[in-house]
């Protein structure tokens, strides 16, 4: 991709951004309406986790392939078709007529949104080249998170306060469109030197483990242990299979040699713990505020505040520290942050006083504020440029699947603990197993963010990058011959 100038770079970054913005804002905006959804569409908890997780169970399944084709042909007509499938997916959602329409136009949706966060990261991976300043754009990529936590559910609150939940799909169209013809304009095609061939067989073992394994999680309570024990034995042989098949290929749809790089490992499991408290967040404090404490859906939103504007303001401040001393300090303040407000809930029951409530959903908002940006560093930095929309793809994967599992063990949890009683009575009993939960994923960030971010984790890293480009050095001359 040729050189571009600074203020054409800085255009491609708020492209790229648009697009992210379209995708969260969907996720915080729906949440606020669960509420809505679940009465108009007679729905269960079960299939409110599903209105939530068909779409980023899909995402998870499919960005990895989404990443490594818009290595293949051409970065800029994959983040295209993305966004027109987003944008199509998004008007079917806001005119479904029952909750299994919804949830499959959910997957629509899901597809599109596949081709967008990994690729446009891709794009700014290569748009970006000096370690500095590509720090400070995935610093304004992880902002834009803040932006649409902060105006997702006021914006969600409101719309379905005046016009009903089905305007939240609405707020994608115009975006989508916008993002199109700028993309469609100002932004240079990529590829990687060299195409990388399908991977079906991998692709259909990835789309088996994570679909059985969140079936069997989120159906639990109501099925019973018996009923989802087949599910379970599949993710279990599908992760086998993946394990055993994919370093046997030349070009798998995931490297396992990334992750002899502990801070690519690292960041690939702090991004599932970290995406899984904010799936599990968002689902237990909605349907708190609105179901126990009978705000409508705008003073919902309104709650949300003291958890979105610290997110906010944090994560550029994590991009310029990550890019002036590293992921270290940013990931151990996004791990105290979380966990000490998972704590708040699970031994003080923070939500049953408005003071402790707020204090929560700040500390949550300034944890998950830091730790977005050096997840997304460490996974890129160090790789390969023509592995970036693979290595991109993964750390993609790892949120989404991350905020898949939050949402499924979460309510899972609370389903069980408010079987039989009374669902206002029981809910906040019912939800510390939950917080709970949160709790171990806070630990797991700021005790990984420690260890996997020293001097010998970084020596992995400058090792595995290396035995990347000489096989890449190697392959390339295999082929020229």
């Amino acid at each position: 991709m040729p050189e571009l100038s600074p203020r054409r770079r800085l255009l491609v970054l708020a492209i790229c951004c648009m697009s992210l913005l379209i995708v969260s804002l969907d996720v915080t905006a729906l949440n606020v309406a669960l509420p809505d959804m679940q009465r108009e569409l007679h729905a269960s908890t079960s299939g409110l986790q599903w209105t939530i997780d068909a779409y980023t169970l899909v995402l998870a399944s499919l960005l990895m392939l989404a990443g490594s084709t818009a290595d293949r042909i051409g970065r800029k007509r994959v983040f295209m078709t993305g966004l027109v499938l987003f944008v199509v997916g998004s008007l079917l959602c806001s005119l479904a007529p029952n909750l299994d329409s919804l949830i499959a136009f959910r997957m629509i949706q899901a597809v599109g949104g596949s081709m967008l966060n990994p690729v446009a990261m891709s794009i700014i991976t290569n748009t970006f080249t000096d370690p500095r300043e590509r720090a400070r754009a995935i610093g304004v990529w992880g902002a834009v998170v803040g932006i649409s936590m902060a105006a997702g559910p006021l914006a969600g609150g409101l719309l379905v306060e005046s016009v009903g939940w089905r305007s939240i799909f609405w707020v994608n169209l115009p975006i989508g469109l916008t993002a199109l013809l700028l993309t469609l304009r100002f932004v240079p095609e990529s590829r990687a030197p060299r195409a990388r061939r399908p991977d079906p067989v991998g692709q259909l073992m990835v789309i088996a483990l994570f679909g059985s394994l969140t079936y069997a999680i989120i159906e639990a309570p109501n099925s019973g242990v018996t009923a989802i024990l087949p599910f379970a034995l599949l993710a279990a042989a599908a992760l086998g299979g993946l394990l055993w098949y994919e370093p046997r290929r030349d070009e798998p749809l995931i490297d396992l040699r990334f992750f002899r790089s502990v801070p690519f490992s690292g960041a690939t499991v702090i991004a599932i713990a970290a995406f899984a408290s904010l799936g599990g967040f968002l689902f237990l404090s909605t349907l708190y505020l609105q179901n126990v404490r009978g705000y409508d859906a705008l003073h919902a939103g309104l709650w949300m505040l003291p958890m979105a504007v610290p997110m906010f303001l944090c994560a550029p401040l994590s991009g310029r520290l990550v890019g002036s001393r590293g992921p270290r300090l940013s990931l151990v303040v996004a791990g105290v942050a979380m966990t000490v407000s998972a704590v708040l809930f699970a031994v003080f029951d923070a939500e049953t006083s408005n003071a402790t409530l707020f204090i929560g959903y700040a500390l949550f908002g300034i944890g998950f504020g830091f730790v977005n940006a050096p997840i997304t560093n460490t996974a890129v930095s160090g790789m390969p440029r023509a592995q970036a929309g693979v290595a991109a793809a993964v750390a993609s994967t790892s949120r989404q699947l991350g905020q898949t599992l939050g949402v499924a063990v979460i309510g899972a949890v609370l389903a069980s603990g408010v079987a039989g009683s009374s669902y206002r009575s029981a809910f906040v009993s019912a939800s510390v197993p939950g917080w709970w939960v949160l709790v171990g994923c806070g630990v797991a960030v700021f005790a990984l963010g420690a260890v996997t971010t020293g001097p010998w984790a970084r020596g992995t890293a400058e090792r595995t990058a290396e035995k990347l480009r000489s096989a890449e050095v190697r392959e390339a001359v295999g082929v020229s011959a």
